[in-house]
């Protein structure tokens, strides 16, 4: 905080060339973060494709394990079904009148419908399970696919990342330290015209009469008065910040 305290006493010239600066800073570290390229964001995509397959895999397993479940409940229903119709039979060379033994006869008559039930359930979940293998054994062989890619492209990103971090971790350090130099309202907008320009660029010099950011001619006055760096002046096509291009062959 106290390093803001003395910014009140920096001329206009010192903070554009302290924004100069910092903006150099940030470009080499933008320059950095590039190389990497996509790498980043294909590693995140692969990771979370693994995690979808995973989940997915788990789901088709427990599943697969429900339908074994149903097969061996309805078995066994089959099997309880077949020992009543036994014992319904048996107890029809024993009754007494013709009304039992057509209760009887319906009570078997509904066991064999069961049982015909049972095993039409039985053949509708063993496909449902064949065809649920089928896809299982795609989703794992695309699962071992995918951690493969995610080995090679991790081991990419890891090396590139190997040979710039201390460099990054240096350049992150200055621009942070070189931002204590500056006023918050000057470092708020700085950050807000690089979040908003594609290539980062918030702080451009002039080169050849022309905005060093967007390429539109300067008029003849205005370069003057961003010569005399007494105040910040700001591209009237872009928003970004103009230095002179004296500014670069002083740093």
């Amino acid at each position: 905080m106290a390093a803001k305290a003395n910014t009140k006493e920096v001329t206009i010239a010192e903070k554009l060339d302290a924004l100069y600066a910092l903006q150099k800073i940030d470009s080499q570290i933008d320059s950095i973060r590039t190389v990497r390229g996509e790498l980043p964001l294909e590693v995140q995509d692969l990771e979370d494709e693994i995690e979808g397959l995973d989940t997915r895999i788990k789901k088709m397993q427990e599943e697969m394990k429900e339908l074994e479940v149903e097969v061996s409940d309805r078995k066994n229903a089959i099997k309880e079904a077949e020992a009543a119709i036994v014992k319904f039979k048996e107890q029809q060379n024993n009754v007494r009148n013709n009304r039992e033994f057509e209760s009887l006869a319906k009570e078997v008559e509904f066991q064999e419908l069961e049982m015909k039930l049972h095993d039409k359930r039985i053949k509708e979940a063993k496909a449902k399970i064949i065809s649920k293998k089928e896809v299982l054994d795609e989703a794992k062989e695309r699962l071992e696919l995918r951690r493969e890619d995610l080995k090679v492209k991790q081991g990419e990103l890891d090396e590139i990342v190997g040979e710039t971090q201390k460099e990054e971790d240096t350049l992150v350090a200055q621009s942070q330290k070189a931002k204590e130099a500056i006023d918050d309202r000057l470092i708020a907008a700085y950050d807000r015209l690089r979040t908003n320009a594609k290539n980062g660029l918030a702080v451009v010099t002039v080169d050849r009469d022309s905005c060093g950011g967007c390429f539109n001619k300067i008029p003849p006055q205005r370069q003057l008065d961003i010569d005399a760096k007494k105040k910040v002046i700001v591209c009237e096509h872009c928003g970004r910040i103009l230095v002179p291009a004296t500014v670069e062959a002083e740093a």
